[in-house]
């Protein structure tokens, strides 16, 4: 496993950082890599923007080892890097691409518009957040040269006072009969909504899936999802919605570090 100086830390939301690594990764998007806390514990991260040179984790403080990253890993540390692993989003084909992400699903997205935008597809973002400051990477955004972008806030704060599910609806609403596909990350329950909404117009959706991982390349089983036998690592992160849909736990349960089923909030 490589150890990776951090090269730059940005304090992008009030509970999540964004870490630079001056590293060719070349993982595709939607993709994960492990990432090692020594005497800690070893996480999931989905890869966020990517150049030849560098790419960004953008890291929640949202338990242990993430914790442990945010209070004590300062510029110049290190981190293990493994992978990259998994499923990828798919976007050839696609006349636009309809993005959907919230807080820590927002990096994964960054990286997929980055990529399509690249290749000359259009992109459209609809972003999530309790509030204002729980908005991230506009500037990112805005850098790539994405078409559109929509915020939505609980509170009001910025954009639209409410959902972005509610702000998916008006958008596929204008896009009907065009060949578009819905992708999204973020909390579980939103992306159940994203998906059925997708669905019910008749237009392709991809979703990306986070179960607790220890090995991250289909070994230890840890993050199967309920009795289907598919490994989130492997046949994952990355699945298409209806396939996501098929498994009762999506957006209703999820596991400990032993494997003890847990309600989702």
């Amino acid at each position: 496993m490589p150890t990776l100086k951090v090269k730059e830390i940005r304090q992008d939301a009030p509970n999540l950082k964004t870490y630079v690594f001056e590293h060719a990764l070349h993982a595709k998007p939607g993709q994960f890599v492990m990432v090692w806390m020594p005497g800690v514990d070893e996480v999931p991260m989905s890869v966020g923007w990517q150049t030849d040179k560098e790419f960004y984790l953008g890291i929640a403080d949202a338990g242990d080892c993430t914790h442990a990253i945010h209070e004590q890993i300062k510029v110049g540390d290190k981190l293990g890097i493994r992978g990259p692993y998994g499923t990828n989003f798919e976007y050839k084909g696609y006349e636009e691409l309809i993005l959907v992400g919230g807080g820590a699903g927002t990096p994964p997205m960054l990286h997929l518009a980055q990529r399509a935008h690249a290749d000359g597809v259009k992109v459209t973002m609809i972003q999530g957040g309790r509030s204002k400051e729980h908005l991230i990477y506009e500037d990112l955004f805005k850098e790539i040269g994405v078409e559109e972008m929509q915020c939505a806030t609980n509170d009001g704060s910025f954009g639209y006072k409410g959902y972005c599910t509610d702000l998916l609806t008006e958008k596929l609403e204008s896009v009907k009969g065009k060949k578009v596909c819905v992708y999204t990350c973020g909390p579980e329950v939103m992306m159940v909504k994203v998906a059925q909404m997708a669905e019910k117009y008749g237009v392709d959706c991809q979703v990306s899936l986070e179960r607790y991982m220890k090995c991250g390349f289909g070994i230890c089983g840890q993050c199967c999802m309920d009795d289907s036998g598919i490994r989130l690592c492997k046949e994952g992160p990355v699945l298409a919605g209806k396939r996501a849909l098929e498994h009762i736990e999506f957006g209703i349960f999820r596991r400990s570090a032993s494997g003890k089923v847990l309600k989702m909030l």
